[in-house]
């Protein structure tokens, strides 16, 4: 009937060619199966799969690390500004006693009486005297 299948029948069974398991590896891929992470992961240390599992728990450290590094600036930060505000206290308080000062040396008997002449008033040279008044002249 089939002209094919009768050849076929009277052959004999064809023989099986035999495919070599070597595949054939791209460029890029021989490069990294050559370097130290490639043969890391391509020789079963560790699987595809494990490093897919263990992403989530890389990228959480990945974030401590940044925390850990934000926290660390926000600290030397602040370490800057209290230095910065003790500074500025230090001025002031040189600022009040320098002000201070002045303003007990401007207190003085004689600077007043110098400040207060120009306007006519002098000082007085006998003490002061007390006046008594009596309840019936009030």
């Amino acid at each position: 009937m089939n002209k094919f299948r009768a050849d076929e029948e009277e052959i004999g069974p064809e023989p099986e060619l035999k495919v070599k398991s070597e595949k054939v590896k791209p460029e890029y891929d021989r490069k990294f199966g050559e370097t130290f992470i490639g043969k890391f992961f391509t020789e079963g240390v560790i699987s595809k799969e494990a490093a897919t599992d263990a992403l989530p728990f890389l990228c959480f450290l990945a974030f401590l690390g940044m925390v850990y590094i934000a926290n660390s600036h926000f600290a030397v930060n602040n370490v800057r500004r209290i230095d910065k505000l003790n500074k500025e206290v230090k001025e002031l308080r040189w600022e009040y006693k320098s002000l201070k000062a002045d303003l007990m040396f401007k207190s003085k008997l004689t600077e007043v009486a110098k400040k207060v002449d120009t306007l006519g008033i002098k000082e007085l040279i006998e003490p002061p005297k007390k006046l008594i008044v009596k309840s019936d002249e009030y």
